[in-house]
């Protein structure tokens, strides 16, 4: 509650103030100076405010809340964060424009889902998503029809591919959410489940796929089971190819 006179405590400072109901409700020292922390740069009414990994220490049930926090105050501010984080969930739920920056170097700069979905290089797509995406080495046939993994790996069917990739030796990325049950399509893939986690809402199972290991995120029904040959289908509009020499995204 904030009263309409403040009620502040005359003998304690503002960040002793802005501390107080925290203490008093059991909350650590740890949370209490981070909370106080991007208090006092709010009300100093900046134009741009500077996160660097501010929720890297919290729990994860605290990471969640203070990013909704982050959200309303930003809502609220209208004023422009540059937040730094290793947290792709975090990049994700809080940026209305990403960047990713790879040793010092722009790889990609835009909207959350334009750099999920069409990921620039393969740095990208290696560190945006959860789980990441799975990339395979491998080359398409030269009539496009087929993707086979290098060192004589399993083969994948193709359709649609760009006339550009046909005989290329490229770089497959596929990511584990777009592994439907089933082959309702050209392109699928069998699984030897060797782990499964259930999640609740979904599932992992976690398999090979020849000698790689693939893991793909099912629907909540469908429980995977250690030993289960589990063949997924694989949209042809979600394969991502990059090329192999610059990293580059190539269709």
């Amino acid at each position: 509650m904030v009263f309409q006179n403040y009620s502040l405590y005359p003998h304690m400072s503002v960040a002793q103030n802005m501390a107080y109901a925290l203490k008093i409700a059991g909350t650590s020292r740890a949370q209490i100076n981070e909370r106080v922390a991007v208090g006092r740069a709010i009300v100093r009414e900046h134009v741009v405010f500077l996160f660097d990994e501010p929720l890297s220490n919290l729990d994860a049930k605290l990471r969640v809340q203070m990013r909704l926090e982050i959200q309303r105050l930003h809502a609220r501010f209208a004023t422009t964060n540059l937040y730094v984080t290793y947290d792709q969930i975090e990049a994700m739920t809080l940026a209305q424009r990403v960047i990713v920056m790879n040793k010092g170097t722009l790889n990609q700069s835009g909207a959350p889902t334009e750099v999920y979905e069409r990921p620039a290089t393969v740095f990208v797509a290696s560190c945006i998503g959860s789980l990441a995406m799975k990339l395979l080495s491998g080359r398409v046939s030269e009539d496009g029809a087929s993707f086979v993994v290098a060192g004589d790996g399993p083969s994948l069917s193709l359709s649609g591919v760009e006339r550009e990739l046909h005989g290329r030796e490229i770089i497959l990325g596929i990511r584990p959410e777009h592994m439907t049950p089933g082959n309702a399509n050209a392109a699928s893939a069998t699984l030897e489940v060797d782990s499964a986690e259930l999640l609740g809402a979904n599932n992992l199972a976690h398999g090979k796929w020849g000698k790689h290991d693939v893991a793909a995120r099912l629907p909540h029904a469908h429980r995977p089971e250690r030993g289960e040959r589990l063949t997924v289908s694989l949209p042809p509009s979600q394969l991502h190819f990059f090329d192999p020499a610059s990293g580059l995204r190539a269709n």
